[in-house]
């Protein structure tokens, strides 16, 4: 027997709008509508864009000391976290790998945090295992999370409540839309202006319909949510990222707070810190993720061996996908540490043959976030 699928608030919704629906992390989630995925893709960069991601798990840490519990287990500044901001973390390992990635919000009587869906059970063990006491971890079960994304994003927002046009970039707020409250972050995962909105299951589908109801507004579906992401460079865990592959590797060093570091005022004290931290002073990781770009037309997959010009194995593909913005196959991977430089030419073998992709610099188009 396969597995029921769990469904989110919006399930009849999506069914209703003609969506394609295919399994994704234990969820029956749409992967395109009508429009279709390069559409869906350009509508999102052009307009206004709205994802159903209420399968992420949303979770509460309530107590005097959950930003120091949670320090012990991403290498992030949460204790300096200002109210009303958000942050990006990572769970690390004891080899320093990277278990999850996350984002973390203080609302000053808790911290908001979101967990991708496929990690989101050992996230939960993964708390529970770990905190302290004083430290409750809630399971928030009855809110849906949705996100509008793109250029017209805050218009169309603000047609509800003017008040977030005074948001900028990681800023948070509870902020009232179609009566109830909603944790309202101006962020996304797109590289484009956007919110992402955790409004309570009830209300998730009037608000959904409210949003549709802007002519600038289409549903996105999964597939144009991954090249939407994969041309910003952003990662996808369990893909891009994995319990073997550390922050340094992964070139995400950015998401190593300086508060943390060896010469930080709170150095370390996370899982897997040596590691890190060793790694950060000594440059020392035999690969890199690295972002490509085709040559030829043809879309690089996800898989896919990576060559140097002597027919050396020298890596693999992480993310690939036909860049529908940038107008040519992008991808990401890893390379051997000597193939990282931008320029350098490698083959991908996609069905015997070897393509040529170019080391480019990632985002590969750029991002649109408002910072004010």
């Amino acid at each position: 027997m396969s597995e029921q699928l769990l469904v989110t608030p919006l399930h009849a919704l999506h069914i209703e709008m003609g969506a394609k629906m295919v399994p994704f992390a234990g969820y029956d989630m749409p992967v395109q509508y009508a429009l279709g995925v390069k559409k869906e893709h350009l509508h999102c960069r052009q307009a206004a864009g709205l994802f159903d991601v209420s399968h992420m798990g949303q979770l509460r840490l309530k107590g005097a000391n959950a930003a120091a519990a949670i320090e012990t287990l991403v290498p992030v500044d949460i204790i300096d976290l200002p109210a009303g901001k958000q942050r990006y973390a990572f769970f690390t390992n004891e080899q320093g790998g990277i278990s999850d990635d996350l984002m973390v919000t203080n609302f000053d009587d808790h911290l908001f945090v979101v967990v991708n869906a496929a990690c989101k059970t050992q996230d939960i063990a993964h708390l529970k295992a770990n905190l302290p006491a004083d430290v409750e971890l809630e399971i928030i079960e009855d809110r849906a999370l949705l996100a509008l994304q793109g250029p017209k994003a805050v218009e169309v927002l603000a047609a509800l409540n003017p008040s977030v046009n005074d948001m900028v970039f990681m800023d948070a707020e509870k902020v009232q839309l179609v009566g109830v409250e909603c944790y309202v972050s101006r962020s996304g995962y797109t590289g484009e202006d956007g919110f992402e909105i955790s409004v309570p299951a009830a209300q998730a589908e009037q608000l959904a319909r409210e949003l549709l109801s802007d002519e600038a507004v289409e549903w996105i579906g999964l597939g144009a949510r991954d090249s939407l992401r994969l041309e910003c460079g952003l990662c996808l865990y369990g893909h891009d990222l994995d319990e073997t592959t550390t922050p340094v590797e992964a070139s995400l060093l950015w998401g190593v707070s300086k508060a943390r570091r060896a010469d930080g005022i709170r150095a370390g004290g996370f899982i897997g810190s040596d590691i890190i931290l060793e790694q950060i002073a000594t440059k020392n990781v035999s690969r890199k993720r690295i972002g490509l770009i085709g040559i030829s037309k043809a879309p690089v997959r996800e898989g896919a061996q990576l060559f140097d010009a002597d027919n050396n194995e020298i890596g693999v593909v992480t993310s690939g996908t036909f860049g529908p913005s940038k107008g040519m196959p992008v991808a990401m991977g890893y390379v051997a540490i000597e193939y990282a430089a931008i320029g350098t030419e490698v083959f991908a073998e996609v069905r015997g043959k070897k393509l040529a992709m170019k080391v480019e610099k990632m985002p590969f188009i750029a991002q649109s976030y408002y910072r004010g």
